[in-house]
């Protein structure tokens, strides 16, 4: 009888180690130091996800964004869900852009980059609020607080990147990590049709490393779902072969 449970138990055991084997998600391995320096200056992209209070750099090799850093949000206010109105004291959620008027290098609190909220999903659905930003200082009331060390870094590549010639910084607020999984453990939210819009952005960077191009449309976040294009690949190639050199 004891042989026959060991033999259930090797047959079983792989079957449920798969079946608890942790949802992959798109966090990945910081590029080396050397080449982080390398790429100051080059276009950058920002994602944020409160529940695990990091915020993440990328910055673009060739045609697709890797990870510069992940810094540990040290305050946000409000909890999980969008900004509504001003005075809720909640960190807004949805997708945002900067542009170089929108960085803020003699802030109250250090340093600062106004995300632009109200954006257009925002004001279509009348939320208010004004000034939200990602700065230093630690210190938060409807805003992205991080220590004046990451802030001085986080603001410097994407100071670089719009002197450079990058047009917009596009910053992509979570809640979570957008998962399967995460959206089924946050099912029965009252943000949850609202986490839905956000989702497949999500998964548009997971996929093709790309930011997300984003519409809004009757009231909704709807997502440009073609794929990227890569204009020209051998100069792609020739350009992530050489800076992967550093690594």
């Amino acid at each position: 009888m004891g042989k026959i449970a060991l033999l259930f138990a090797m047959i079983l055991m792989p079957a449920l180690s798969m079946a608890m084997t942790p949802e992959p998600t798109q966090s990945s391995t910081p590029v080396s130091k050397e080449l982080k320096k390398q790429l100051l200056g080059t276009p950058v992209y920002i994602q944020i996800f409160k529940e695990e209070r990091t915020l993440e750099l990328y910055g673009k090799i060739g045609n697709e964004f890797r990870l510069l850093d992940a810094y540990r949000i040290c305050n946000f206010s409000g909890g999980l869900g969008p900004k509504r109105r001003e005075g809720d004291f909640k960190s807004p959620e949805g997708f945002y852009s900067v542009r170089l008027n929108q960085l803020k290098p003699d802030s109250r609190f250090y340093r600062a980059i106004n995300v632009g909220f109200p954006n257009q999903y925002d004001r279509e659905h009348a939320y208010t609020g004004a000034y939200l930003m990602i700065h230093g200082d630690c210190k938060s009331i409807g805003c992205y607080a991080m220590t004046d060390a990451y802030m001085d870094e986080i603001f410097t590549y994407v100071n670089a990147a719009l002197r450079n010639g990058q047009s917009e910084v596009n910053i992509s607020i979570f809640p979570f990590r957008m998962t399967d999984s995460n959206m089924q453990r946050h099912r029965y939210s009252t943000y949850a049709s609202f986490w839905r819009e956000l989702q497949p952005g999500y998964a548009y960077f997971a996929k093709y490393r790309q930011p997300p191009t984003i519409n809004v449309t009757s009231g909704s976040y709807v997502m440009n779902s073609s794929s990227p294009v890569m204009v020209n690949p051998e100069a792609a190639s020739k350009s992530f072969l050489a800076l992967s050199k550093a690594e």
